[in-house]
């Protein structure tokens, strides 16, 4: 059905040319799914961009060609191409959020799309439009319809932008990172949609990933991509049973295995420099992971140490409610149990896995312990210091020794303030060092243990990618050497690679100044890897908690038993 020879995409800069993607050719054939895979910076987007003929022709050159059945796509005037995106090919952007318009109802943008395409009335293109949300599986199709895209969750908007892809019946689907960042149930009930709507509308498809799990899942055959090239092409038994590349060997050992335990996870760069093994290109995932291998002995060796001291932090019925709607004169009196009556400990040193999907509570319960949002009852004592008694000058001065590294760094980071501004304001306002020549030494210290360079100080947050935006917030939280560190969903829309880069950096920094970790995710392979506890929550409440190897083999929760069937096995 769609033949690409040869493509080429490079972007025009101050500095000349950038080649983005560099002479790739593959074939989709009629009813194939073909998975690009790598990570972010490799030309996964762009190619689908290009396929599309979505970039910009001022800013780009684009060689090659790209065939159609009979049509030479990049040969077609704009006028032409207009009708081939959405009847014959259609695409589901990345990110639903910034791809739908914020000031339109849904149904709306789908009405119009379909009125433009297929010619039909408004009452027509109605009806359509709600078919397909029945289609996807939307709860409440006619509520959706009349909603803005931030009155739904993000499965929801992603449902809406496939509804938008099929709604004019296209040969040819193209899914860019549909499945990033959303919850791991969301992400199996998007793939299997996407599944069955190619196998009832007989289309093809290609599913743009950086996560092989997924690829996995939903793939006939994969391309690999790495540095704008196709370094490996299989299909997907043989690329999981035997992969050639180091890149796609690396792809495959960096996500977290339940089934193993590992000291730390294996990066890309295992694979490529491999001192430890004769030859990189020889080098297995199994060979590599055996160097990181966490030894059971050891695992009950740390077990025991943490739980004979005591709770450095106590949740005692801890609940945190919201009004719904609240009217001119007051609340409504009903409320949403965000936070439901919660208790735990925490111990000294101890990483503390809060796992569950979106909207169970994670978060708020992470902000409330912080005072960050003030709890509607139950109390949070710090080291026999109760929290919710502290005035706002003292808490300011416990907040030294408790931070959080937020669930979006670029939104945390001030993006009027350089990196180095950043980092050096909390220890302006703790008064840390006598002066700023000092606290600037500290702050370049921070950057490099967090892998980050010198030079990184005077650049802004919009300069860096998502992994370094990371570190950054990671190196902000240690700046005032706290004692205990809450994560918020901190490696959830990272690349796998980087997320175990990341991972590794949060381990290695407990163990080097003694920290506890809130570490809150909705990915259980994540929680099980890095945990030496784990609680799942549930509708604002633990309904679950023990060793992450008892959670994940023998779950009592039918909940618990979602998540885990939920895991891409790859």
């Amino acid at each position: 059905m769609l033949s690409v020879k040869d493509l080429s995409i490079s972007f025009k800069t101050r500095d000349g040319l950038f080649k983005a993607v560099k002479n790739i050719s593959f074939d989709l054939k009629k009813g194939e799914t073909i998975g690009i895979v790598g990570e972010s910076g490799s030309g996964k987007s762009v190619t689908s961009l290009a396929l599309m003929r979505l970039l910009n022709t001022d800013q780009t050159v684009i060689n090659g060609k790209v065939q159609l059945n009979d049509t030479s796509l990049f040969e077609l005037p704009e006028q032409e191409m207009r009708h081939i995106r959405g009847n014959r090919m259609a695409m589901i952007f990345q990110e639903p959020m910034t791809s739908l318009n914020p000031v339109l109802t849904c149904g709306f943008q789908l009405t119009e799309a379909i009125q433009l395409h297929l010619g039909l009335s408004k009452a027509e293109a109605r009806k359509k439009t709600l078919e397909l949300f029945n289609e996807v599986q939307l709860p409440r199709p006619e509520a959706i319809f009349d909603s803005y895209p931030h009155q739904i969750s993000g499965g929801q908007k992603q449902r809406v932008m496939i509804a938008m892809a099929l709604s004019c019946n296209p040969e040819i689907l193209i899914a860019d990172e549909p499945t990033t960042a959303l919850d791991v149930t969301v992400q199996k009930a998007i793939i299997e949609l996407l599944l069955n709507l190619k196998a009832t509308r007989c289309r093809s498809l290609i599913f743009i990933s950086h996560d092989l799990g997924v690829i996995k899942e939903i793939a006939d055959r994969v391309l690999v991509m790495y540095k704008g090239q196709i370094v490996e092409e299989a299909s997907v038994t043989e690329l999981f049973n035997n992969p050639q590349h180091p890149y796609t060997k690396g792809l495959l050992a960096c996500r977290p295995s339940p089934g193993q335990h590992l000291k730390k996870l294996p990066v890309i760069a295992d694979f490529f420099n491999a001192d430890d093994i004769a030859n990189a290109q020889t080098a297995t995932i199994e060979s590599i992971r055996a160097l990181y291998h966490y030894p059971d002995v050891e695992i009950a060796e740390r077990k025991k140490k943490l739980y004979e001291q005591q709770p450095i932090l106590n949740i005692e019925k801890l609940s945190t409610w919201f009004p719904v709607n609240p009217g001119l004169f007051g609340p409504s009196g009903e409320v949403v149990k965000a936070v439901n009556n919660v208790s735990f400990d925490v111990y000294p040193g101890e990483t503390l896995g809060l796992v569950g999907e979106s909207g169970c509570g994670k978060t708020t319960l992470g902000r409330t312990i912080l005072r960050l949002i003030e709890p509607s009852a139950g109390k949070v004592s710090f080291e026999g210091t109760d929290l919710g008694s502290l005035r706002k000058n003292d808490l300011r001065e416990i907040r030294r020794d408790i931070q959080i590294i937020f669930q979006d760094p670029y939104s945390s980071l001030n993006p009027r303030l350089t990196v180095g501004q950043s980092l050096m304001e909390p220890l302006q306002v703790h008064q840390f060092y006598s002066n700023d020549t000092k606290r600037k030494q500290k702050v370049l210290e921070l950057l490099q243990r967090v892998s980050l360079l010198p030079e990184h100080f005077n650049r802004f947050p919009h300069e860096f990618s998502g992994g370094q935006r990371q570190r950054i917030v990671i190196a902000r939280a240690l700046a005032l050497q706290p004692k205990f560190i809450i994560c918020d969903e901190s490696v959830s829309a990272l690349d796998v690679s980087v997320q175990a880069q990341v991972l590794n950096l949060i381990r290695e920094l407990q163990q080097e100044f003694k920290l506890t970790y809130i570490f809150i995710s909705h990915d259980l392979a994540v929680i099980k890897h890095i945990s030496d506890r784990m609680m799942v929550m549930n509708q604002g409440k633990i309904v679950e908690t023990g060793y992450p190897d008892d959670i994940y083999y023998r779950p009592k929760e039918d909940y618990t038993k979602r998540l885990i069937a939920s895991i891409p096995k790859g």
